[in-house]
């Protein structure tokens, strides 16, 4: 599944969203391979095919069973039941590593993964995603929550950095707060941004998207500068 080259794993992604297929691409810029991909939808079909060319599109168990690192990138609500189900079947491994990206949820939902043997990782990156080859680029400016064993912390804070990452160590106990302060972040400017373009357009302006941009991109810099 690996190559010969010393620390190169043969990954497969749970889940073509926005998330699974950046993350998966910029593993593979690091040099590991890419085993497989789950997608159901046309639109998570196109966007693999733009982003991991040649991966091959397979059934979770089949992802499964073919990689040494798991990458789970689904949304929050589905991930207790998709660990414990695999965990049922008998399908994850010892010493192989499963990571999800659900700002939540620390380590504690992989434990029925845990107890087959697997290395627990929760790895979020702090990021709004297209899910197009810009963001491997704002990646570079992008922090992580890595929540792990401290055994194998290292390995988590490793793969930030080799997508181009920052790490940073989230306990467990704080995931839900951190979780808070994406969402916060994320919704509070989602609809400030909303509120004053409707206001702009109702007077006429056109694009009132590209108005804003300079402006808003500035006052959240300067805000993110404060805070320092």
């Amino acid at each position: 599944m690996s190559d010969t080259r010393a620390g190169r794993l043969g990954v497969g992604v749970i889940g073509a969203g926005r998330v699974g297929t950046v993350l998966a691409s910029a593993l593979a810029g690091a040099g590991h391979a890419l085993v497989g991909v789950t997608a159901v939808s046309d639109e998570s079909r196109e966007r693999a095919e733009a982003l991991l060319p040649g991966v091959p599109v397979l059934t979770i168990p089949e992802v499964v069973e073919r990689s040494e690192l798991v990458l789970i990138a689904i949304p929050d609500a589905e991930l207790p039941d998709l660990v414990s189900g695999l965990a049922a079947t008998g399908t994850w491994r010892p010493g192989q590593i499963v990571a999800h990206t659900a700002p939540g949820y620390g380590i504690a939902v992989l434990e029925p993964a845990q107890r087959a043997g697997s290395i627990p990782l929760a790895i979020h990156p702090a990021m709004s995603f297209t899910g197009t080859s810009l963001d491997l680029t704002r990646l570079a400016e992008t922090y992580f929550a890595v929540t792990a064993p401290a055994p194998v912390l290292p390995i988590g804070q490793a793969l930030v950095v080799e997508m181009g990452g920052e790490p940073v160590v989230i306990d467990e106990a704080d995931r839900a707060a951190y979780a808070e302060a994406i969402d916060t972040a994320r919704s509070f400017s989602r609809s400030i941004v909303e509120q004053a373009s409707g206001i702009l357009h109702g007077i006429g302006v056109d694009q009132p998207g590209a108005y804003l941009s300079s402006l808003v991109r500035s006052a959240v810099d300067d805000a993110l500068s404060a805070e320092r």
